[in-house]
């Protein structure tokens, strides 16, 4: 089964910036990406990366964050700026695969960091 590994969150002022790392048990050079989970709500698809590199953002993150990887490190990373309070959730990595351009998660899950961010 695969590990992934989260870190990196934490509490932070509206307006300021964060890192997220993560490191799989695997080869990072597969499609992966960033979902986080706001109290009571549902996981959501924040960013993901292709094995080309080609990376996709939800529109409520776009402009602010970054999905990146370091193969040599076998990382990848969450740059997290401008955070707003609606930002404020657990924050887990995945390895996936696409259907067409679309994300599907196909890992078990990590036990995520958590970021909050105050108004």
């Amino acid at each position: 089964q695969v590990r992934l590994v989260e870190s990196g969150g934490g509490l932070v002022q509206a307006g300021g910036s964060l890192r997220l790392s993560c490191v799989p048990s695997v080869s990072i050079l597969n499609a992966m990406a960033w979902y986080r989970q706001a109290p009571g709500k549902q996981r959501e698809l924040v960013a993901d990366i292709s094995w080309g590199g080609t990376t996709h953002y939800a529109d409520s993150v776009k402009g602010r964050f970054t999905i990146s990887r370091d193969s040599v490190k076998n990382t990848i990373y969450l740059q997290m700026n401008s955070l707003k309070p609606e930002d404020t959730g657990v924050y887990y990595c995945n390895i996936g695969k696409y259907s067409g351009a679309t994300y599907i998660s196909r890992s078990s899950w990590g036990q995520g960091t958590q970021v909050t961010v105050s108004s």
